[in-house]
């Protein structure tokens, strides 16, 4: 893992540049986003932010605000993003999905808004896909083929009961059990990286069983590809 540098210092420079900009961000469409993240160095910061929030490791998120690439092209991109992200939102109950930056990312925990069991989840210790998980998986994966010029990271991670190395192995079979379904229905692995941090990056309390609830979760990061991001170019350089 990379280490933190200075927390005091980044957090300094990266709270000046949110504040200033954070309500104006809010205001704008998700498409103008792109163009906020751009005109604040949004490559750099994002790297800082996505990996320290909360003085808590989160590479999902640092994928996603570290593959920007601003201005109008990162706009056109956020547009792109805006019409998947609905998309998964409508077709897969359970999701839960945030645009971020030019980005987006889905979360399947066990806390799902509806109380259903209908996304991708697994039971206590197991790492085997479930026929309901598989449903999800199916979606997720004909919305991805649909929208080709896009890059996949699945995470795997725990809650912080039991060991360390029970964890890591744990958050690591589901990672690739997932990530396996996924090429196995025909997703191109080139698009795909899997990754696994045990009970590394909790999202919640591991105090309560409900924050134990939401780090028990698979994370999927959605990024432009190098495609998509020259075509993006092209497009502004005409506007």
């Amino acid at each position: 893992m990379k280490k933190i540098i200075t927390n005091t210092l980044f957090g300094a420079i990266a709270l000046s540049i949110i504040t200033s900009s954070c309500d104006g961000i809010r205001k704008t469409s998700n498409q103008n986003k792109g163009v906020a993240v751009g005109a604040t160095s949004g490559a750099v910061i994002g790297g800082i932010i996505g990996n320290n929030v909360g003085n808590k490791k989160n590479t999902a998120l640092g994928a996603i605000l570290g593959a920007v690439i601003g201005g109008a092209a990162g706009g056109i991109i956020g547009n792109k993003m805006d019409r998947q992200a609905e998309k998964i939102k409508t077709e897969i109950p359970g999701a839960k999905v945030e645009r971020v930056g030019e980005g987006i990312n889905v979360t399947f925990d066990e806390n799902n808004p509806d109380g259903s069991k209908a996304g991708v989840y697994f039971e206590t210790a197991k790492f085997n896909i479930s026929p309901n998980s598989q449903l999800a998986i199916n979606k997720l994966e004909k919305i991805f083929i649909e929208y080709p010029e896009t890059n996949i990271l699945v995470e795997g991670h725990t809650d912080n009961v039991g060991a360390d190395a029970y964890n890591m192995t744990l958050s690591q079979k589901r990672a690739m059990a997932v990530g396996d379904a996924l090429k196995a229905g025909g997703l191109s692995t080139n698009r795909l990286t899997v990754k696994w941090y045990g009970k590394s990056q909790p999202k919640a309390d591991n105090n309560t069983a409900e924050g134990r609830a939401l780090n028990r979760r698979v994370e999927f990061s959605i990024t432009a590809n190098d495609k998509m991001k020259a075509d993006a170019k092209v497009e502004a350089d005409k506007q």
